[in-house]
């Protein structure tokens, strides 16, 4: 670990509106003969917007009372596509397909019903689409010119990432059947055109002996197929040869996240056997093309998403350990970056504190992620254990708003890429199989050992918190192990059996891969439930929760909250009642923010 240099900052205090305000936020770039596109998500209002640059102007394309969001799968992603004379995007509150032209007439109503949609692609007059009717899903096909719909595959629980060939012949697309889930084993699906137009029986590409997680599938301009797939210990690019799939030249490091989000681009096929993409290695993003070798792009940049490319310039959604998320420009030629949207320093570069990479052993094994120090001068300070949810997730070392606002108040944070988490290859991903509240509450409490062994923190004053399955590790953590003084769960599980009763499909069997089946392993379910062990808590805890969350329901902090007030645990809870899974206001962003940093600052000048 490097040597830790700190400052007083001399400015205003980073508040927690400041903090939120800079949690501007990009997704699905797409680029096309009008120019660049993109998704922008703003806390103040929590709508999502599609914005079009071209010739150094960029400009809005949602009006009013419009907000582009699927919410597919719940976690969405995929919201819009580019058509010949406009966009077809996704809106929020109906979850319905609108057309807009690029003249700046009103969206139109394409689709109606109760179906949701998301993962859209555009070809030949019609959008390619994930339909989600209830628990049923499909891939179907909607032309453009009357909304009329048509299924191209059925059949399967879940579906992802239509692509069609560069002749329009082939559709591929990954699909998946429970119990899996996307990051286990899925499938790589062809259809062949027929002679009626359209697409015959798909058949399994690869995947069909369920060993290998596949996603991003993509053909070249040759019209090969090719796709990431995890089937050499990392997700890596491979292509489709008279032999069947074969390995690009790669870097043996995962080239793709965990895909909880539909639309990902990470990776993308050019000529010549070239290909664009990113990486991660030891937690840090790489931009590249490769071709053999790999000419290199990333610059001051540490992470890199949703990537885009056409004959001048590379473009991608980055961010660095000193600015937040920005649509950037690369020219192909010259490497000249241009930040075409975001990239907000919200504080000097000087008083950011920068992420330090964490590898530390923890039980049978070693576990990740990234040291933040306070930026008060204090030799050893408190700590806050950040732990994302998931648990098949990972952060990144990038500038979070939220990390600051804890070291610009004196504390450190460690923010845990715990075993299960991805970034890290297949086998570290895999280590929370039947494991879920073992090895990552293992992780957590190890992290702090680590950190007061080297005197970087007060060890005695460690806290931990966490959002969703984070929660889950943050409930575990305190109820099984003495370490934390205090801790936060933010819409987190503390009764996975009842989860597993009242989730959504799409996470309807992940708790049998996390810990096992309910009622053969009853058991071990009720080994690591943090609300069956309650009792063992006796540090304080405090409480957020959307009202609307229909992936960890209210009534699963209620009880949690009930159980430690009839202990006499100092307890509190903050309930939101516009706010689903994943808090998105700012208002109610900053607010949660500032109650957990005075909770723990009332636990240390208690107990000090």
């Amino acid at each position: 670990m490097n040597e830790i240099h700190a400052s007083s900052p001399k400015a205003e205090p980073f508040s927690a509106a400041r903090a939120v305000a800079a949690g501007i936020d990009f997704a699905e770039l797409q680029v096309g003969q009008q120019g660049l596109f993109w998704n922008e998500y703003r806390p103040e209002d929590a709508a999502c917007r599609l914005w079009h640059w071209r010739d150094g102007v960029a400009k809005c394309l949602t009006p009013p009372g419009f907000s582009v969001r699927s919410r597919v799968y719940e976690y969405g992603g995929g919201a819009f596509c580019l058509t010949d004379d406009g966009v077809v995007f996704v809106n929020e509150a109906d979850q319905q397909l609108y057309r807009q032209s690029f003249q700046g007439e009103a969206p139109e109503v394409l689709t109606t019903g109760v179906c949701r949609y998301g993962d859209l692609q555009f070809a030949s007059g019609q959008v390619l689409a994930v339909e989600e009717n209830r628990d049923r899903h499909r891939l179907v096909a909607i032309d453009l010119a009357d909304g009329k719909r048509h299924v191209l595959a059925e059949g399967a629980d879940f579906y992802a990432a239509p692509t069609l060939s560069p002749d329009v012949q082939r559709l591929a697309w990954i699909e998946w059947s429970r119990p899996d889930q996307p990051w286990t084993a899925t499938r790589l699906m062809v259809a062949e055109r027929q002679r009626d137009g359209g697409f015959g029986p798909g058949r399994c590409v690869a995947g069909d002996d369920a060993q290998e997680s596949l996603q991003q599938p993509r053909f070249d301009n040759r019209g090969r197929l090719g796709c990431l797939t995890d089937r050499g210990g990392y997700w890596q690019p491979w292509l489709e040869s008279a032999s069947g799939l074969t390995p690009l030249p790669s870097a043996a490091a995962d080239h793709g996240p965990a895909p909880w989000q539909l639309g990902g681009c990470t990776w993308l096929p050019l000529t010549d056997d070239r290909y664009l993409a990113s990486w991660t290695e030891g937690g840090f993003g790489r931009l590249g093309l490769w071709s053999g070798a790999v000419e290199e792009f990333a610059g001051d940049y540490t992470r890199f998403r949703s990537l885009a490319v056409d004959a001048q310039c590379i473009y991608c959604i980055a961010a660095s350990p000193v600015s937040s998320s920005a649509v950037i420009a690369i020219d192909r030629q010259t490497r000249q970056v241009k930040v075409l949207a975001g990239g907000i320093a919200p504080l000097p570069a000087e008083q950011v504190s920068r992420p330090q990479t964490l590898c530390y052993p923890s039980g049978a094994g070693q576990a990740h992620g990234f040291f933040y120090p306070a930026m008060t001068g204090e030799a050893k300070p408190p700590l806050v254990v950040f732990i994302h949810g998931g648990p098949t997730s990972a952060c990144y070392p990038m500038l979070d708003p939220r990390i600051q606002y804890w070291a610009q108040r004196g504390f450190a944070v460690a923010d845990l890429n715990y075993r299960g988490s991805s970034g890290y290859g297949r086998a570290y991903r895999q280590a929370l199989h039947l494991s879920w509240g073992e090895v990552d509450v293992e992780d957590a409490c190890a992290v702090v050992s680590h950190l007061a062994e080297r005197g970087l923190i007060d060890g005695d004053n460690a806290f931990i918190r966490g959002g969703s399955a984070g929660g889950y590790t943050t409930l575990c953590a305190l109820a099984f192990r003495s370490v934390f003084r205090a801790g936060a769960s933010l819409y987190g599980v503390s009764d996975p059996v009842a989860l597993g009763r009242a989730t959504h499909k799409f996470e309807g069997d992940y708790l049998d891969w996390l810990i096992g089946d309910p009622v053969q392993d009853a058991e071990r379910y009720a080994a690591r439930t943090p609300l069956l062990h309650a009792g063992n808590i006796r540090v304080p805890v405090i409480f957020f929760q959307g009202e609307l969350d229909a992936v960890v329901v209210p009534q699963q902090t209620r009880d949690m909250v009930e159980a430690l007030h009839n202990n006499g645990i100092a307890v509190q809870a903050h309930y939101y009642a516009d706010e689903r899974h994943g808090f998105r206001k700012a208002g109610n962003q900053a607010h949660a923010l500032e109650q957990e940093w005075l909770f723990y600052r009332r636990v240390m000048d208690q107990l000090d």
